[in-house]
């Protein structure tokens, strides 16, 4: 085992030091060697230390190196060197972090962690939280709380009895909200295509004189970081108008929430902590490894309500709290080691820094592809830049190739009628220096395609 583990950790040193250095795709050759995997199952047991030098050498080449600092797709964060190292030793203690009395090390480190979110995020400090996989879920926990409150309110109990003949529940959702939030909506019974949606301005921002009348059970869904622009809905305002209905307010920050983190963006959602739930992910902005989401609810209990399980053979634990009362799984790996490890290790102010220092990263893209006479499509608020190269063909094409180039990763969307880059800053890893070599290579590969300066978007 130790032998094993060793070799397995300067494997993976010897990959992360690559990053610096390698394209940030992976080469036509790494890729076609995939094709090699294509093997019937063995019929014998194969030496350990062999299976990893394959799953090495066929591997790492074929990885996109997204945790390195010229990821600039899919808001996705890198993975600070503690939290690779605390999750490697969460992973040797193999804890089942469902309840607190056979695993009372991770629960207690869990606990803590989530005591330090609520106060770093300035969330209500007595809110219930879980560790889950991703934004998915964490809004799944949050919509499922808000399930439950709003029929309990009717008298109704969902969990025992369904949505057969439950009072209908109105869904109100900003015109600009993620696909994910629908999927959501779609696994909980609330339907994905029944819902109201809320238009919204020039920027994504659900406009408040737009919300319609509500009445009878309603859950408002808003947002902090709009993905495409990184713009916030004006939280406050709207949760003062749900709460007066006797709304539900949740909000799906997935990684716009960490601007609560940073005192030099929390201007961006006055309000936040007026809602009812909130989800986030800790692997986009607190640079924790995959998979590592985070859901909060104010009233502990409606979360609870919603996921909670019991059954003869799980112990008690009176007085002590069992994460599995608020997350959708039993059975599911210690997350949040990795983030007690990052925020232990980063503090209040390691964290605000490494957050307003990519958003100053892209407000350096946007400044360079601007001087250089190219449209810039948003108000760049956050860590979300939006290029346009000309028309849409021509964007197109710009994207493919800085893809193909490996410098740097930027993906395509389309925003309110145009066809943009989308520049995502989210990554500890991200320098000075590896913003002017993306932002070099973005100008090379423009002025490659033809594309023109000042051309309209």
């Amino acid at each position: 085992m130790n032998a094993l583990l060793l070799d397995a950790a300067q494997r993976a040193s010897d990959y992360l030091d690559s990053m610096a250095t390698r394209d940030v795709v992976p080469s036509p050759a790494a890729v076609e060697r995939l094709k090699s995997l294509d093997v019937p199952l063995p019929e014998h047991p194969q030496d350990p230390q062999m299976v990893l030098r394959q799953l090495d050498e066929i591997g790492s080449p074929a990885t996109a190196a997204s945790t390195g600092g010229r990821f600039f797709g899919f808001v996705i964060g890198g993975a600070l060197p503690v939290s690779v190292a605390s999750n490697w030793l969460t992973t040797a203690w193999d804890q089942n972090a469902a309840l607190h009395g056979p695993t009372p090390g991770v629960a207690a480190f869990e606990h803590a962690a989530l005591r330090w979110l609520l106060e770093i995020l300035d969330l209500p400090r007595d809110a219930a939280g879980a560790f889950v996989t991703g934004a998915t879920q964490a809004n799944l926990c949050g919509l499922a709380a808000a399930r439950h409150a709003v029929l309990k309110n009717t008298g109704w109990d969902v969990e025992a009895d369904g949505l057969f003949g439950a009072p209908p529940i109105t869904v109100l959702v900003s015109a600009e909200a993620h696909p994910t939030l629908f999927k959501s909506l779609g696994v909980l019974g609330l339907g994905r295509n029944r819902v109201v949606r809320v238009g919204t301005d020039a920027q994504g921002r659900m406009r408040p004189e737009l919300l319609p009348a509500m009445t009878g059970p309603t859950i408002l869904c808003l947002q902090a970081g709009n993905i495409n622009t990184g713009a916030f809905d004006p939280i406050g305002q709207l949760c003062k108008a749900a709460h007066a209905a006797g709304a539900w307010v949740h909000v799906d920050g997935a990684f716009g929430l960490w601007a609560a983190a940073a005192p030099a963006l929390r201007h961006l959602a006055p309000g936040l902590a007026m809602a009812d739930s909130w989800a986030t992910d800790a692997h986009k902005w607190l640079n924790v490894p995959y998979d590592s989401g985070l859901a909060f609810v104010r009233d502990g209990a409606s979360l609870r309500a919603a996921m909670s399980v019991t059954a003869a053979y799980l112990p008690p634990n009176p007085g002590s709290r069992s994460p599995s009362d608020f997350t959708p799984e039993l059975s599911r790996r210690a997350r949040g080691v990795d983030v007690w490890a990052v925020l232990s290790a980063l503090g209040r102010s390691g964290v605000a820094g490494m957050i307003e220092r990519c958003c100053g990263h892209a407000r350096r893209f946007a400044a360079g592809l601007s001087e250089a006479g190219f449209a810039i499509l948003n108000d760049v608020v956050l860590n979300q830049v939006l290029v346009s190269f000309g028309d849409a063909e021509m964007t197109r094409r710009v994207i493919t190739e800085l893809q193909a180039d490996g410098t740097c990763w930027c993906g395509v969307t389309e925003w309110q009628g145009h066809t943009a880059m989308r520049i995502s800053v989210s990554s500890w890893a991200t320098t000075e220096a590896d913003v002017e070599l993306s932002l070099a290579a973005m100008l090379s590969v423009a002025a490659r395609c033809g594309a023109q300066g000042g051309a309209a978007a």
